[in-house]
């Protein structure tokens, strides 16, 4: 869907209709948000298939996974619509501005704190979760080798 809403982003936003744009742009907005936070979520379920291996057992796990995935990037844009819906749209079309054709964040401040500090936040949980899964292979290797050189004796 993210994909679909980017392209048909510049055709849509050239019907000078600013609702239309708005709503192109929250859709953007929201697409980007789920695909990072579904991104998160394969990190979490990462750590938990390779680090807490046994007794994990989550209570209707799917659906968890399915209201935080499509639920906290709903969270953001409805936080950013209730301040002010105006956030969102094409801008004024001048030459100065190559984005003038393109439906999306107007505000930098609320761009740099809806997107860039939430992509941030998911890169910095999926990296914590990577070197907690390298560390715990690697004492897994370690042992194992430990074991293997016990029995050679």
């Amino acid at each position: 869907m993210l994909n679909m809403v980017f392209l048909m982003n510049s055709w849509l936003s050239s019907f000078n209709q600013p609702g239309l744009c708005i709503t192109v742009a929250v859709l953007l907005h929201y697409f980007l948000l789920a695909a990072f936070t579904w991104m998160c979520l394969e990190s979490v379920h990462f750590y938990l298939a390779l680090v807490k291996v046994f007794n994990v057992y989550v209570p209707k796990y799917i659906l968890k996974c399915c209201i935080a995935g499509w639920g906290i990037p709903a969270v953001v844009i409805t936080i950013v619509l209730i301040i002010n819906k105006d956030f969102y749209g094409n801008g004024s079309p001048s030459e100065s501005n190559p984005f003038s054709n393109f439906c999306w964040i107007q505000e930098n401040i609320v761009f740099y704190i809806s997107v860039v500090a939430y992509v941030c936040l998911i890169f910095l949980t999926n990296t914590a979760m990577f070197i907690t899964v390298l560390l715990q292979i690697q004492s897994v290797k370690s042992r194992t080798q430990k074991r293997s050189r016990f029995w050679k004796r």
